[in-house]
């Protein structure tokens, strides 16, 4: 084994905690050692990748966009963007300061690394935001209001999916939410709320208009970059004919299928009766094809469906849909 490689893992056993040592390890036990250094280390580029992307990105919303024509979006960055708009204070250093206690509240409820990553990530924000010259797009509004959004969403999208944030808003509403009993989507859409009324009082209400329509293409840029372009549909068939439909998924539309035993009552005694129940996964395209296959097996199959924010392993993403 090479020597370098051999340091690496007896350092990282060390690290572990282990009592073992590298000569007294089975090639296994190595093996998978190495296995797990190589994928812990993977993870960490990927993370570190997307979270400069979205430094850039963000960056490149800002200055190119929001910054020369004085627009401002909503969460944390949209306080920023209002207080250096007002004070005239340097707009890199707020970023920083009014991000800091929201860091802190995220290192108490989500954990250390999330803190490390998010107040790196923001110091990288402010320095791209001080030092990277970005060419000034365009002057019409609505195109700055469109595509500042969507840049600096994209941006704020990319840091989440590497473990990190560029706002700290959603660490507040998680908070928040755990605390009140208030959905996180509803804490941020109040906060917003409040921004874009002090924006209005402040500077105009065409000003907090343009803001509203910033914030609406940053979120929606964030749901779209975090949550993937396919969106998963989860399908739970109870039907007579179970074994039919649970044949027609695997066979036809070659989708992996779950089976459970469970009980299914109806009519007016409520009588409980033994029954297969299927779960599958597919993707929004393959739904109205699923059910139009169910229906041609059993018309009277009882079908729920709902969405799934994602899924790993399985078949799902390796097969493409058959055309049978």
């Amino acid at each position: 084994m090479n020597n370098i490689l051999r340091r690496v893992l007896t350092n990282a056993l060390r690290k572990s905690g282990s009592p073992m040592g590298l000569e007294a390890m089975s090639p296994y036990r190595i093996a998978k050692s190495f296995y797990l250094l190589r994928l812990g280390f993977l993870h960490r580029l990927r993370a570190a990748i997307l979270v400069a992307l979205g430094v850039l990105s963000a960056g490149f919303g800002l200055e190119g966009f929001l910054l020369p024509n004085s627009f401002i979006d909503g969460g944390v960055t949209g306080i920023s963007l209002l207080v250096a708009e007002i004070s005239k204070l340097p707009l890199p250093i707020l970023i920083v300061a009014i991000n800091v206690p929201f860091i802190v509240l995220g290192y108490r409820q989500i954990g250390r690394s999330f803190a490390f990553r998010s107040i790196l990530a923001i110091a990288c924000l402010a320095v791209v935001i001080a030092l990277v010259p970005f060419p000034v797009i365009t002057s019409d509004k609505l195109l700055i209001a469109t595509f500042g959004g969507f840049f600096l969403g994209m941006g704020i999208g990319l840091a989440i999916r590497g473990g990190a944030v560029l706002d700290g808003t959603e660490v507040l509403a998680i908070f928040l939410s755990r605390k009140t009993g208030l959905k996180v989507g509803d804490v941020i859409l109040l906060f917003n709320i409040l921004i874009f009324a002090v924006a209005a009082w402040l500077l105009s209400i065409e000003v907090a208009l343009y803001a509203i329509l910033t914030y609406l293409a940053a979120s929606k840029t964030v749901d779209f970059v975090v949550e993937g372009v396919e969106e998963y549909i989860g399908v739970t068939i109870v039907a007579s004919h179970h074994e039919e439909i649970r044949e027609m998924i695997v066979q036809k539309m070659q989708r992996g299928v779950t089976v459970y035993s469970g009980l299914r009552g109806h009519g007016k005694r409520g009588e409980l009766h033994h029954t297969e129940i299927i779960f599958t996964v597919v993707t929004r395209l393959e739904i109205t094809r699923l059910q139009n296959e169910i229906q041609k097996i059993d018309p009277n199959a009882f079908v729920a469906t709902h969405v799934v924010r994602d899924t790993r392993g399985g078949i799902i993403k390796k097969r493409p849909m058959s055309e049978h």
